[in-house]
């Protein structure tokens, strides 16, 4: 049995021996982190909207609220869920349509698969699933930099009811991935595909990627407004289990979560009268901001800001002694001191003081948010 492991001593209820300690692949499985909203209404296109690192694949497939859910299997240990809840209803797919779900895992990630090589590794993906359209579904093993996938289908059995779902996808000896920060590969979940991804036939083996043959057989999650689905406690271990051998569920700390998560998005803060940082007004038309991140991210993140009139505002002194305070209403990134671990912010506009005065700088406006993005 393959496993993906360090040096440890405990975990022995994970079914691996007592000196060894999973790192799971798979991040935030259990649904627990969601910084940048808890539920959004009137989604149609695909992005990061809810639950951290795993991003909606949306073109042309109904209307649909996405959340993260309370409603979960009982006495498994998870609280939180991933829903999709169709609003508007496609009944009729297009040929290019898609609706889906997906976690792009980073190439750092994934070296204990040892994909293309000699002694590439079998992979178990084991989840929770719940909708009330039953039938086959299709799971994806997508590989970004060589452009090879492998596809196994599922079938949801019983309407409105937790099932626990375990899939074995073969090894693959050709593509390597590269051990770097880019995204190596894909886990997507179907949920319904048009007739350029479902006219040919399943892939259930590693192969060139055909989009015909990535999601044969798949249902139409999209034809009903009734339709909901739901899943929780994803993993993808490295070896060949089964529903009897298959580990279990690497609980992690909340707080090891959110660090994990905060790799790719960081929700700074939110809301009015919050505390953005302290800085120096490096003009009289500009107040920087140094800005530090409890983790270092993936990459030099983007500013991701909910701005407006006087969201936010300085207050501090100036040369003379004498305070002031001035209201301004956007940012943007020094990008000639920015990296993963840190950067400054600058005010964009509205802003007028001293040169080298100090200050101090606070939202103005509950709808006021900083966040920075460096996902996949």
């Amino acid at each position: 049995m393959a496993l993906n492991t360090l040096p440890n001593a405990g975990l022995t209820n994970r079914g691996y021996p007592s000196d060894r300690i999973v790192t799971p692949i798979i991040i935030n499985g259990d649904m627990s982190v969601a910084q940048r909203a808890t539920s959004v209404t009137g989604v149609t296109s695909g992005t990061y909207k809810t639950v951290d690192r795993f991003r909606l694949m949306i073109s042309s497939a109904g209307t649909w609220t996405v959340s993260q859910s309370t409603t979960v299997p009982t006495g498994q240990g998870f609280n939180n869920s991933f829903k999709y809840d169709c609003t508007t209803a496609d009944a009729s797919l297009g040929s290019g349509d898609i609706l889906g779900l997906s976690q792009k895992i980073e190439g750092f990630n994934q070296a204990a698969v040892k994909k293309g090589t000699a002694n590439a590794e079998k992979t178990t993906l084991a989840f929770w699933v719940r909708s009330n359209k039953t039938g086959t579904y299709i799971c994806e093993l997508y590989d970004d930099q060589n452009t090879r996938q492998v596809s196994k289908s599922y079938t949801i059995d019983s309407a409105d009811t937790w099932e626990k779902k375990v899939i074995v996808f073969p090894a693959d000896t050709v593509g390597a991935n590269d051990f770097d920060n880019t995204q190596a590969m894909q886990v997507n979940w179907w949920l319904a595909m048009g007739s350029d991804y479902t006219s040919g036939t399943l892939s259930e083996t590693w192969t060139a990627a055909t989009s015909a043959n990535r999601a044969v057989g798949q249902v139409n999650l999209a034809d009903s407004t009734s339709n909901e689905w739901y899943v929780t406690g994803v993993q993808l271990e490295v070896g060949e289990f089964d529903s009897t051998s298959i580990p279990s569920f690497p609980f992690e700390s909340y707080a090891n979560n959110l660090s994990k998560c905060q790799r790719y998005y960081l929700h700074y803060l939110s809301g009015n009268n919050k505390l953005v940082g302290s800085g120096i007004a490096y003009s009289s038309n500009q107040a920087n901001v140094p800005i530090h991140f409890p983790t270092t991210m993936r990459t030099s993140p983007s500013l991701d800001a909910d701005t407006g009139t006087a969201y936010y505002r300085v207050l501090g002194s100036n040369s003379s002694g004498n305070g002031y305070v001035d209201d301004f209403n956007a940012f943007v990134i020094d990008r000639a001191h920015e990296n993963a671990t840190g950067l400054f912010i600058n005010t964009s506009d509205g802003f007028s003081g001293t040169g080298g005065g100090g200050f101090y700088m606070i939202t103005e406006n509950s709808s006021a948010s900083i966040a920075f993005d460096a996902e996949l």
